[in-house]
């Protein structure tokens, strides 16, 4: 709703009267105003949605007053005309606003949803809203939920409360800025159950940010996580203007046609995600999963050490007659029968081959670092 004439770009427009145009309103921030030359009169209209103005010779109606047109456009009480005042300016949906995770949340909510695989699993997420575009989160922990493949249930309030206190008592005292779910295999995007969750969190904190994360799609290196926040529809309703940016840090996630079905830009909208982590956390998770070469030497119980070699050699017996079986068969092949017989079937001669090799690679760091713990200990 247009709420003072202040902030409006009139547009004029003067045509003879014996003229047919056909006027397209295509902002929804300015009035038209309409001049007719021979009754010397104008016209004004305030464009709400997207009116399409179609102007006839002869079809002007009198002439409309600006207290009229205020009356008509509710905006008498923002300019002392009587009514009631124009409501205030609310956050819309702001593009330069960044959700910063850090590593260990992060970790944690991959392993959560790694372990409910196949089923959704939920969190709340700890941080704080440092300014009014940074929010940073610092630690996630699990809750008890009834999930389903499509949707999680709401939040159990008494068990976030015991577990607030709990963390506190370490040394956590952060507040919850919002929660994250896993939606294993089938994208970030927010279900018509997550919507009213996240209206639940809103409704405390009008920042409440609600991740979603694919513990499927997640490879090492690329991880598929997405920030969303619901859109007021109220701020629709009255056709606010959203809030200015000028910021070109960050950039937002490619939303996926199956997010945009759901309701991605009507329903909610998405957030900017960054990762910050200084020199000591990069060290810590490159040493996190790192080999060194004394591993290849250490010494596998001598029981287990056996009875993987009984598979192996049962395996090898196994493939070797089938790859027998596969040789006398090609005697009575042609060459195009030849170049498809393994096609949706097992090779036996390039899985004989892999277990081969593996066997003997197997004993021989056995036999060696037995031999090296000999001399060395002995």
């Amino acid at each position: 709703m247009i709420k003072s004439l202040s902030k409006i770009q009139p547009i004029f427009i003067n045509f003879s009267s014996t003229s047919s145009d056909f006027v397209f309103a295509q902002s929804l921030n300015f009035f038209i105003v309409v001049y007719h030359r021979r009754r010397e009169s104008f016209e004004v209209f305030c464009d709400i949605h997207y009116i399409a103005l179609h102007i006839l010779p002869g079809s002007f109606k009198p002439f409309v007053t600006m207290e009229r047109f205020l009356r008509l456009g509710n905006l008498g009480g923002g300019l002392g005309m009587g009514g009631t005042t124009a409501p205030a300016d609310s956050n819309q949906v702001d593009t330069s606003e960044t959700v910063y995770i850090s590593s260990l949340a992060l970790l944690k909510m991959l392993k959560h949803g790694r372990a409910g695989v196949p089923m959704e699993v939920m969190g709340l997420m700890l941080g704080e809203f440092v300014d009014e575009y940074t929010i940073n989160v610092v630690d996630v922990f699990a809750m008890p939920q009834s999930g389903t493949g499509v949707s999680v249930e709401a939040v159990d309030p008494v068990f976030q409360a015991k577990m607030l206190d709990m963390l506190k008592q370490t040394g956590r005292p952060e507040m919850v800025v919002g929660w994250y779910h896993s939606h294993p295999g089938f994208g970030c995007w927010l279900s018509g159950v997550d919507i009213n969750t996240q209206q639940s969190f809103e409704a405390l904190s009008d920042r409440a940010v609600a991740v979603v994360v694919d513990p499927i799609q997640s490879v090492k290196g690329k991880v598929v996580i997405d920030a969303f926040r619901t859109i007021n529809p109220q701020t629709i309703a009255l056709n606010q203007e959203p809030r200015q940016t000028t910021s070109n840090i960050g950039h937002l996630q490619k939303p996926s046609i199956q997010a945009l079905i759901h309701g991605l830009n009507r329903h909610y909208y998405s957030i900017p995600i960054a990762y910050r982590t200084h020199d000591l956390e990069q060290k810590m998770l490159l040493n996190l999963n790192k080999q060194s070469w004394m591993e290849s030497l250490q010494l596998e119980n001598f029981t287990s050490h056996c009875q993987h070699n009984e598979e192996s050699v049962s395996q090898m017996l196994k493939l070797s007659r089938l790859y027998k079986k596969s040789l006398e068969d090609e005697e009575n092949m042609t060459d195009e029968q030849k170049a498809i017989k393994n096609v949706g079937k097992q090779d036996p001669k390039r899985h004989l081959d892999e277990t081969i090799n593996k066997m003997l690679s197997d004993n021989i760091v056995q036999n060696l670092a037995s031999m090296m713990d000999t001399a060395s200990f002995q």
